[in-house]
């Protein structure tokens, strides 16, 4: 698997996950609340992210699966969305989508 494949699965993947689970942020609010409640310490749509990417290290040190690497990936792209409250329009930033060269100057 090349860094390219192991994106854009993560990226097929978390869409999937969307539809069943609601926003990055809606998820990992609900599962703080959930951790908070249990542990009865705050925690944050943060820090579930940071820990759910823990969790698949913890996984990949046991046993090398590619699937851990595109879990992490995925993970750390909706936590960057949950923690900054944005919404993925899987378009691109205003000027990225172009492909004129770079000029200096």
């Amino acid at each position: 698997m090349n860094r390219k494949e192991c994106l854009y699965d993560a990226v097929e993947c978390t869409k999937v996950r969307e539809n069943s689970y609601g926003t990055p942020k809606e998820n990992f609010d609900r599962c703080a609340a959930l951790w908070s409640a249990y542990r009865n310490e705050a925690y944050t749509a943060k820090d579930v992210g940071i820990m759910m990417m823990l969790l698949k290290i913890a996984r990949l040190v046991a046993s090398d699966h590619e699937d851990s690497y595109v879990d992490i990936a995925g993970y750390a792209a909706i936590t960057a969305e949950a923690v900054y409250d944005t919404q993925d329009s899987l378009l691109p930033l205003e000027g990225q989508q172009s492909t004129e060269p770079m000029t200096q100057g």
